[in-house]
């Protein structure tokens, strides 16, 4: 039996490749899409006979048990207690929700669940596990993340996941010496735990990070390359068929993939 999904966000570049990547899979089946900004075009691929509707009461209509979002925070604040409400379960890698988002979505997901990712490329999910598993043995590290130059916030949710939890790790950090920045922000934003973050926005590229650790006498870099948003395909369609097996809110990857 195929999982009914639907896509909200369904007319950008994210959107339609998640259409593309459920229409491909024989476990899934693209029945609804949502966009206000590409209402009456065919969802891709045009072979799926889905058109693009700009109410989300289509997705009820078309019977989808799944809806996956990749859309922008403010919007996904209607989408996701909507989705709640109606007993649809939310697989969604739209970043920029804050603690108070995360607990209003904790106490709306009873009745069905909800995955949401920072990122689905599944090494990214590696890259930030190993990340995490370093940190306690390093003395210092900084996060750079390099990304296309159409993102409109910084630092990305995948810096800020990584720092996150390498705080959570570690509380022992070394101090910056840095007394003087002869251009502001030079060193970076202070992220979590007072590790230093950096972003990059530029052309030709799409999504890359790296993790810089040191102590005394060596250091350490993970980096992840995304080059396609292909590359986060196999993570929307794993979380497509396991979200019904996740209890509630679940916040990345990890516990789907094991590790």
């Amino acid at each position: 039996m195929t999982i009914r999904v639907g896509v909200v966000g369904a007319g950008g570049r994210m959107g339609a490749a998640v259409c593309a990547a459920v229409s491909a899979d024989p476990d899934l089946d693209l029945v609804a899409a949502v966009d206000p900004h590409a209402v009456g075009q065919a969802a891709a691929p045009a072979a799926a006979g889905v058109i693009v509707s700009g109410e989300l009461r289509s997705l009820a209509e078309a019977g989808a048990a799944v809806v996956v979002d990749f859309t922008v925070a403010a919007a996904a604040r209607t989408t996701l207690p909507w989705l709640a409400m109606h007993g649809i379960h939310a697989v969604v890698g739209t970043t920029g929700f804050d603690a108070t988002d995360l607990e209003r979505f904790k106490q709306m997901f009873s009745g069905s669940n909800c995955i949401i990712a920072s990122n689905f490329a599944i090494s990214a999910v590696l890259m930030m596990r190993f990340a995490e598993l370093a940190a306690p043995w390093f003395e210092s590290a900084e996060i750079i993340e390099l990304h296309h130059d159409a993102k409109v916030d910084a630092p990305s949710g995948t810096a800020m996941a990584t720092a996150e939890r390498m705080a959570a790790a570690s509380g022992e950090w070394a101090h910056d010496p840095t007394e003087n920045e002869v251009f502001g922000g030079a060193r970076g934003g202070s992220g979590p735990g007072g590790l230093r973050i950096h972003s990059v926005r530029m052309r030709g590229m799409v999504a890359h990070q790296e993790v810089i650790l040191g102590t005394q006498g060596q250091t350490l870099t993970i980096r992840q390359d995304s080059y396609d948003r292909a590359s986060y395909m196999p993570g929307v369609v794993l979380a497509c068929k396991q979200v019904a097996a996740h209890p509630g809110l679940t916040l990345g990857l990890d516990s789907i993939l094991g590790v």
